[in-house]
């Protein structure tokens, strides 16, 4: 006990300042310093690259199913009451619903602009939550009676309209007329705007009520497509092999994990690589803690031979270098975790005064499909990065400690 106290009070008094040994002192700070920065900027980056994969995944599975099953070429799913009523059945299953979809071309006063159509029913849309939640200047009764559509509010402003201008879609699919086979075409007026909050989903799609679809795209007793809910996203697997069961016609199957395999894909391992390189910064913040302890050691020399003729033992020594080193690491981590999680806690405050003082966006929906700037804390990646700093940070004291343990007091003096 009597060891323990001294060794806390000479670790702490080495890591103050004397004239002398100034220099000593500020490689100690740059080294706190280099392990906050690093675990800070570490965690902050993890909780970024976290919450970006949560918002997207939010925002991809409220607007798309967790399975489709797609008709192929221009064919038809007739008996699609019957087969939609039988999937709701299947275990894990939580909503069905039968749609027409279709690209078009959207025109509006000389501009135009590529679109994904969906045509739903009233009913279907009022089950999707993260839709209903983000209607704008309209209702879902007003879309099941009504001969309009919904645009996205990002197509809205690149388009320049408002509730109650009309839009003509323009179908691939051609209509044979007199003078020849030209695309089917249609003007629609606008009932209003949603807003999922990625840039891809606010800018091309469309959703027209079921009814309509049909007519417009040749389905006129059918659809083409059928979006399955489950309970649990990630367990579609499960669930895929259960439709093939009860699927009797050829129908494609697609789950949204193959859908957006690749994307999620280099979510991941831009986020690996991102931790990799960010914890360089702890290293070489632990290799200031190294060089500064073998200075520190060098400084030393004199009290530590009069130490050792004192009688204190080898272990007295190398624990109380190694404390010294070791409290600027357990400072640095602890300083770091403060501030990544205050970071964190006002990331948006912070957006904000950086885009109004520098006058520009720096979270590009365009480029990074989300309108804000997402953070998610996952605890244990946080204790991941606090274990990962402590323990660089205690084995760089560790050498320079065992060093001064096996210095020869006679040497030392000798040379002081």
């Amino acid at each position: 006990m009597l060891f323990g106290a001294v060794e806390r009070l000479m670790a702490l008094r080495y890591l103050r300042s004397r004239r002398q040994e100034g220099f000593i002192s500020v490689i100690a700070v740059f080294s706190l310093l280099g392990i906050a920065l690093g675990v800070a900027t570490l965690i902050i980056v993890m909780a970024v690259m976290n919450g970006f994969r949560v918002e997207l995944l939010d925002r991809i599975l409220g607007v798309n199913g967790h399975l489709t099953l797609h008709s192929t070429g221009d064919q038809s799913i007739t008996d699609y009451p019957s087969l939609a009523e039988r999937l709701r059945q299947l275990p894990h299953v939580q909503a069905v619903t039968p749609q027409v979809q279709g690209q078009v071309m959207v025109m509006s006063d000389g501009r135009a602009n590529g679109a994904l159509v969906r045509g739903v029913s009233g009913e279907a849309l009022a089950d999707r939550p993260k839709m209903i939640g983000d209607l704008r200047q309209t209702s879902l009764e007003e879309f099941a009676e009504g001969e309009g559509v919904l645009i996205g509010i990002g197509m809205s402003r690149s388009l320049g309209l408002n509730k109650g201008d009309r839009i003509t879609l323009v179908s691939p699919q051609m209509s044979r007329t007199a003078v020849g086979s030209i695309p089917r075409m249609k003007a629609y007026p606008i009932l209003g705007f949603f807003e999922v909050g990625m840039h891809e989903y606010d800018n091309s799609f469309i959703y027209m009520p079921l009814t309509q679809a049909q007519v417009f795209f040749r389905h006129p007793e059918g659809v083409n497509a059928i979006e399955i809910m489950v309970d649990n996203p990630d367990q579609v697997a499960g669930v895929r092999g259960a439709l093939n069961e009860q699927v009797t016609q050829a129908l494609r199957i697609t789950d949204w994990q193959s859908a957006n395999s690749s994307f999620f894909n280099a979510v991941q391992v831009e986020r690996n690589v991102m931790f990799l390189i960010l914890s360089l910064i702890i290293l070489v913040a632990a290799f200031n803690i190294l060089s500064g302890q073998y200075m520190l050691v060098k400084g030393k020399g004199r009290d530590i031979a009069i130490l050792r003729t004192m009688g204190a033992p080898r272990g007295l020594i190398l624990r109380v270098f190694f404390m010294s080193g070791a409290a600027i690491g357990l400072f640095g981590t602890l300083a770091g975790l403060g501030l990544g999680l205050l970071f964190i806690e006002n990331i948006q405050t912070l957006q904000g005064w950086v885009e109004r003082l520098s006058g520009t966006q720096v979270f590009n929906p365009q480029v990074y499909f989300l309108t804000r700037l997402p953070a998610v804390v996952d605890w244990n990646e946080v204790w991941q990065v606090i274990a990962m700093a402590l323990g660089i940070s205690f084995l760089a004291p560790l050498l320079p400690a065992w060093q001064a343990a096996r210095l020869d007091p006679v040497e030392a003096l000798r040379y002081e």
